[in-house]
């Protein structure tokens, strides 16, 4: 599920300090979220003044504003490499002494398999974040895209890891959330997950996962907007 929190303004300070990064003719990821939305803004307006870019969108959400302020679209098969990719995250393994330093768990937009995606083909991947996502040690549920035959099957292998599954059920309709690519969201409580790669190894490995949203070892930097700018974090 999306985390709550976080000023306007801190996201932002963070999603515009990403768009500074991107130069003419760069091939951009544009993530999904709330951070990331300021980015793809802040990009149309460049385009407006001159840059020349193609982005790859990773969600409808992000490929509908793109396309309104601008920005020229592409795919990832139509294209020799990812220059930059900007996106958000729900949480962020923040203590430098721990392994799963730079560590995230993305999906609260049930975007995460093209994210990965996309955010692992970029030379670069820069995340976006407010403060309320910065945490010690990972401890959100984790989001894992199944295909719909396999969720129950899926559900009782992610027990037998030591994982609770929840079907994510859809707002405002009746019945389960149901991706861009057509398939479930099981959001896994696993407690503090003081080893997010083992972890990542071992949903991966389970079939009927399409993906999950453990990002380790993706990111090398967050930009963290504060009430006074913008902290960065680099992996």
């Amino acid at each position: 599920m999306k985390t709550a929190g976080g000023s306007d303004a801190a996201k932002r300070r963070a999603g515009e300090r990403a768009a500074e990064d991107v130069a003419d003719g760069f091939v951009v990821g544009l993530g999904t979220g709330s951070t990331t939305a300021y980015a793809i803004e802040a990009l149309g307006r460049a385009v407006d003044d001159g840059l020349e870019i193609r982005g790859i969108p990773t969600s409808f959400q992000s490929r509908r504003l793109a396309l309104e302020v601008g920005i020229e679209l592409t795919t990832l098969d139509a294209v020799e490499g990812v220059d930059l990719a900007i996106d958000g995250a729900d949480q962020v393994a923040d203590d430098p002494a721990a392994d799963g330093y730079g560590a995230l768990i993305k999906g609260g937009g049930a975007a995460h398999t093209r994210e990965k995606l996309v955010d692992a083909a970029a030379d670069r991947f820069v995340v976006v974040a407010d403060p309320s996502k910065l945490a010690p040690t990972l401890e959100r549920s984790v989001p894992i895209e199944v295909i719909p035959d396999a969720h129950t099957v899926v559900a009782d292998r992610v027990r037998d890891v030591g994982g609770e599954p929840t079907l994510r059920e859809a707002e405002g309709k009746d019945g389960p959330v149901v991706t861009d690519n057509g398939n479930l969201v099981l959001d896994c409580a696993f407690g503090s997950i003081d080893d997010p790669e083992t972890l990542a190894t071992r949903l991966s490995r389970l079939p009927g996962v399409v993906e999950h949203g453990l990002f380790v070892g993706l990111a090398d930097a967050t930009y963290v907007g504060t009430d006074d700018g913008v902290e960065v974090r680099d992996y």
